[in-house]
């Protein structure tokens, strides 16, 4: 496979730049039997009782900081992964790379030095622990795609009601639909709830460099699956109830919780690189947004519900002028039962 296989054509407009007004008054493409156009509100007269929604619960931090190199020039620091009180992994981008042993230079005095490279990311030691300088001199880490610097209403609306566990650097956009008022309809509808964490890390926007699939590798994000959603899980299974991820980051979890077989609680880190051909079984529904074109995102939404029914479907969003990417429309998507 290659990843021009998962191509298609997007004019720039059907970009959505800003939020709905409310959360959940964007669109909902149900691709079922049929593609259906509905309105998010329409989720929980889809849903029947004993469903059960899986959401990721990271919550994202204010991970994007400006800095002046020593010699002065001006540098963006993006973290990736906070390590330790006042150690980061991070993306720097600057005119000129940092060295290792110089210094990034922030508002207030503080300083973070280069301490090795990896990769395409640098390790960073700051001066001051990181949490408190985040949460008072950093920006919300809009995707690049928008262009645009954060404003006051992103720092709501680019996080989930439900975020709880501060380490992502991007958000689990599929939950971004969901109001407190909607999460409880499908309670009081006899859908269960169920939390995994996986913190998105900055390399998701990342293209994959590979044209051939298989030589591509994603960066590795940090999972937690507890044992009561794995609980969750099989108990949904067995009653005959459907279990509906929230986003491809949802699915990852519970795939990396299930690599040995069976589904059991998983605290680490993966890499796993879903795509066509790779069986999902951990899922029977996945409530996803629009992705990237040639992005491993769509690759996993197509190893789910087939390459040529997705990009169809794409190609109908499309057509339709359904909005695109974080801050865009919605999709539920079932399992083709044609194969």
């Amino acid at each position: 496979m290659l990843i021009s296989d998962f191509d298609y054509a997007l004019p720039d407009e059907l970009i959505a730049q800003f939020p709905t007004p409310e959360r959940r008054a964007s669109r909902l493409l149900e691709v079922a039997e049929s593609l259906n156009d509905r309105q998010f509100a329409d989720l929980p007269g889809l849903l029947r009782a004993g469903d059960l929604l899986v959401f990721n619960d990271t919550r994202v931090i204010r991970a994007r900081l400006q800095a002046r190199k020593q010699t002065g020039g001006r540098a963006e620091v993006l973290i990736e992964r906070i390590r330790d009180d006042c150690r980061a992994l991070a993306q720097v981008r600057a005119s000129k790379s940092p060295k290792t042993g110089s210094k990034l230079l922030f508002a207030g005095g503080v300083e973070a030095r280069v301490e090795s490279r990896e990769g395409e990311f640098f390790s960073l030691v700051f001066s001051v622990p990181l949490m408190p300088l985040l949460e008072t001199c950093g920006e919300v880490p809009l995707p690049p795609y928008l262009n645009r610097p954060a404003e006051s209403a992103d720092d709501e609306r680019y996080q989930t009601v439900y975020a709880k566990d501060p380490g992502a650097v991007a958000a689990p956009t599929a939950g971004l639909h969901f109001d407190d008022a909607m999460l409880a309809e499908t309670l009081s509808a006899g859908v269960r709830h169920a939390y995994v964490t996986l913190h998105v890390g900055a390399g998701t926007f990342q293209a994959l460099r590979h044209q051939d699939i298989a030589d591509n590798r994603l960066h590795s994000e940090r999972v937690e699956v507890a044992a009561a959603c794995c609980d969750a899980v099989r108990q949904t299974r067995k009653e005959g109830g459907r279990v509906i991820a929230v986003g491809t980051t949802s699915v990852r979890a519970l795939e990396s919780a299930a690599r040995g077989g069976a589904l059991e609680p998983f605290n680490g880190e993966t890499d796993l690189f879903i795509l066509p051909g790779y069986q999902i079984r951990t899922i029977d529904a996945l409530l996803t947004n629009f992705h990237l074109p040639q992005s491993s995102l769509l690759m996993l939404v197509a190893a789910f519900a087939g390459t040529k029914r997705v990009l169809d479907a794409y190609e109908h969003a499309v057509r339709q002028q359904y909005r695109f990417f974080s801050y865009g429309d919605a999709m539920l998507l079932f399992p083709d039962t044609h194969k």
